[in-house]
């Protein structure tokens, strides 16, 4: 896994300035590029479906890159969907509508969770940011912590917790995205300038772990295999659930202290902008989609 990695930094498949190139993402240059960030990490959760079932589908993409491209839809005919103002209102029929797959057939999942979280974000938004998600950007003076602190705080949907032997754990995936957005769509500069940027970790979701495994870099049980390969759902917030989850952001750290050495060590000619879990993340969510 290291190899892979250092691989792809000397080859600049893991650089921050791929973010902003990929077609469906914003500009730094657009206006909206903060509003259209805030609304797509807000939605950003949960496209698996069964294998025997339809994937849903956009422009040809699945997941993540099928929401882009929805929203990217709903932009070029002139829906002003990055203003809350319009989402905080929008209901199923509208959002399926936005959300429309290729084969008019097919809805994104779950649709009414998608709805409720557009509702909350649009509504806090107009109430304290005026309208703006670069106000409340604007407000972390540069710091990651503090971003991330005032997103779960003020934008509930974004509190990704759970208990776990015994204790609360903070994950916070969706709002750790979004923060890696920002920081990777403006290049770390300006209103992406983010001087605590190292202490954001991967996002752990139930793509990376897949890679970690095939690398093995971390096993599961026997039982857990067998489960996973009989495609039962875990549960949010189990114990199976969040212990994948834990182990794969300790496991990306240790991931990214190792290629620091390395880097040091071999006195390689790599950017230390970008060896941090963010770009990580990135590299090995990319590789599962392959």
């Amino acid at each position: 896994l290291c190899r892979a990695v250092l691989e792809g930094l000397m080859t600049k498949e893991i650089d921050v300035e791929n973010f902003s190139q990929h077609e469906f993402h914003p500009k730094p240059s657009d206006p909206h590029c903060l509003n259209w960030l805030f609304l797509i990490d807000t939605l950003n959760f949960c496209f698996w479906t069964p294998g025997n079932a339809t994937k849903w589908r956009v422009e040809g993409q699945t997941g993540y890159f099928a929401l882009c491209a929805a929203i990217n839809r709903a932009r070029k005919i002139g829906e002003d969907i990055t203003n809350p103002k319009y989402y905080v209102n929008l209901d199923v029929e509208a959002l399926e509508r936005i959300l429309r797959a290729d084969d008019g057939e097919t809805k994104a999942p779950l649709i009414e969770e998608r709805v409720k979280c557009l509702k909350e974000v649009g509504e806090k938004l107009i109430e304290k940011f005026d309208g703006n998600f670069e106000n409340c950007v604007k407000q972390s003076g540069k710091s990651a912590q503090k971003l991330l602190k005032l997103i779960v705080e003020e934008f509930p949907c974004f509190k990704d917790e759970a208990n776990f032997a015994g204790k609360r754990v903070a994950i916070y995936k969706r709002a750790q995205i979004l923060i890696g957005d920002i920081w990777a769509c403006f290049r770390g500069e300006g209103v992406g300038e983010f001087t605590d940027i190292g202490t954001i970790t991967m996002f752990a979701d139930y793509r990376v772990p897949q890679v970690l495994v095939h690398f093995g870099a971390m096993e599961y049980s026997d039982e857990l295999m067998k489960s996973l390969k009989a495609e039962e759902v875990l549960k949010n917030g189990s114990e199976a659930e969040v212990e994948i989850r834990g182990a794969s952001i300790y496991i990306v750290e240790e991931l990214k202290d190792r290629i620091v050495a390395q880097i040091r060590e071999n006195k390689l000619n790599i950017s230390d902008r970008n060896v941090n879990s963010v770009l990580l993340d990135h590299f090995l969510w990319d590789y599962r989609r392959r």
